[in-house]
């Protein structure tokens, strides 16, 4: 995928594909590709099998991908919930869109920056070692707002 090209189904069942088989390479798992993984998985299923389907295959890819899941590194449970809420409100938002190639572009358009959870988080909480392996809450501002 790229920036100025338009999401194909294609190009999001690749990226599944590569996802789910843990054969994506990490250089192509970026912020975008996170947020796409995320979106199909909450158009594809209903919200309770979407989420541990997310936080399992994050943890399962960077295992695949070489990248351990510790509390240093690999899966952080805040930052995934957060991002999981964050495209839920936008499909939410745009649940008339038919296509998920027209939910895919829209959400890469909406430019998500992956600096968003500083709006809501402190460094010191969202970057501990308890965030990375617990949900815990925003203490900047509510997910809400």
């Amino acid at each position: 995928m790229t920036d100025t090209q338009p999401i194909t189904a294609a190009d999001i069942r690749e990226l599944i594909h590569g996802f789910e088989t843990g054969t994506l390479p990490r250089e192509q798992w970026t912020h975008q590709a996170h947020l796409l993984m995320a979106l199909w998985y909450l158009w594809s299923y209903s919200t309770d099998e979407a989420i541990p389907r997310i936080c399992e295959g994050i943890q399962q890819y960077n295992v695949a991908t070489g990248t351990a899941n510790t509390s240093t590194s690999g899966y952080h449970e805040t930052l995934t919930h957060f991002w999981i809420a964050v495209v839920a409100k936008f499909t939410e938002q745009h649940i008339t869109e038919t296509s998920i190639e027209v939910l895919a572009n829209k959400l890469v358009e909406e430019n998500y920056p992956a600096s968003l959870p500083l709006e809501y988080y402190s460094r010191q909480r969202v970057f501990s070692t308890q965030a990375r392996q617990e949900w815990l809450e925003p203490d900047v501002k509510p997910m809400s707002e």
